[in-house]
């Protein structure tokens, strides 16, 4: 037993060595690959997103697609930034699942710049002091996130990429035990996501001692403070910030995800599996949707989501956040999109991008 469990450690030293010099061999492509470009876009979400799919379709395990996507995608993190630092704006501070996402997308090698709202993460891209920015745009139970779909109307970024992450919630405090909490921190969404395990869990902490924070982690650095108070975040939150799990998994819908959106300055090239958002507003008038949606139907391009959002322009005006499947580049897609223009009182396309 003893001779067979050497050899097999000695064929996994013999393999460790071998993707220690294939991964600095694609280390090195990588960097010429940046000295090629000077400055250019470095990264390439449609690039990454093909490259990934090929490896997921080329595993034959035992590892599942999951790892694949997940060792690959830290892989290319660490050799993004060879070619070029990046700087990814979100929400802070550190612990978020703002800065949680942001790592699944773009892996572990970039510098985070904290912001403290999603207005500071636009203006934060916008004025070149983070390469990409990402934030949340809806969430399975609770919905649109407003103030983000108002800035993608003004906005001159683009949406270049999008990010689905499960969001289980974690009650933490400075000791376990529930009956010493008396008061509650988090963000008003993962209030509104563990309202029934609160209601069931802690019914003797009111909902005047429910605060607000600016972010999940913002709360669990306050409960750090405090060792009669308790917050509401993801588990990273906990390690970072020293505090007890109290609870896990407290969503009330197990199924709880978050969509974020990946902005920035660059036009993405089709993929083979993309998605494309747009925004768009009409006259108030009878059966005025359903003319401006009809062109989609006649060029068979299926849409995913409609949201309407007042225009802050005119009273009772309405603007369309719309996300359908293809890119715009894609003949069916530029077609229904003309069509639309000419229908459309206003219509602005925020970027088309890899579908998750």
């Amino acid at each position: 037993m003893n001779e067979q469990l050497k050899q097999l450690r000695d064929q996994i030293d013999g393999i460790d060595s071998e993707i220690l010099k294939l991964v600095n061999k694609r280390a090195k492509y990588a960097q010429q690959i940046g000295f090629i470009k000077q400055n250019k876009v470095i990264y390439r979400p449609e690039r990454e997103a093909q490259i990934l799919e090929r490896l997921q379709q080329e595993n034959c395990g035992p590892l599942e697609n999951a790892r694949i996507k997940q060792l690959f995608t830290e892989i290319m993190s660490i050799c993004r930034a060879l070619e070029k630092p990046m700087t990814v704006a979100c929400l802070g501070p550190q612990g978020t699942f703002s800065e949680e996402a942001a790592i699944k997308r773009f892996g572990s090698a970039f510098t985070t710049l904290p912001c403290d709202s999603i207005d500071e993460v636009f203006r934060s891209v916008e004025s070149d002091n983070a390469s990409y920015g990402v934030v949340p745009v809806e969430n399975s139970t609770e919905g649109a996130v407003g103030r983000t779909l108002d800035l993608l109307l003004q906005t001159s970024l683009t949406v270049c990429g999008e990010i689905q992450l499960p969001v289980h919630q974690s009650l933490m405090a400075q000791q376990a035990d529930l009956a010493q909490i008396k008061k509650i921190y988090s963000h008003p969404q993962s209030f509104a996501q563990c309202h029934h395990w609160l209601q069931d869990h802690l019914p003797r902490v009111s909902s005047q001692n429910h605060i607000h924070a600016a972010s999940n982690a913002d709360a669990a650095s306050h409960a750090a403070q405090d060792k009669n108070a308790a917050a509401i975040a993801g588990k990273r939150a906990a390690e970072l910030y020293g505090l007890t799990l109290c609870a896990e998994n407290i969503e009330d819908d197990a199924k709880n995800t978050t969509r974020f959106l990946v902005l920035g300055k660059q036009t993405v090239e089709p993929s083979g599996k993309d998605k494309t958002s747009l925004v768009m507003s009409t006259g108030n008038y009878a059966g005025a949707i359903y003319k401006l949606l009809t062109p989609l139907a006649e060029h068979n391009v299926s849409m995913s989501r409609l949201e309407s959002r007042p225009s802050r322009i005119n009273l009772w005006q309405y603007v369309f956040f719309v996300d359908i499947a293809g890119h715009q580049n894609d003949d069916n897609v530029k077609i229904a999109l003309q069509e639309i223009s000419e229908k459309a009182d206003f219509l602005k396309i925020l970027g088309s991008y890899p579908a998750t």
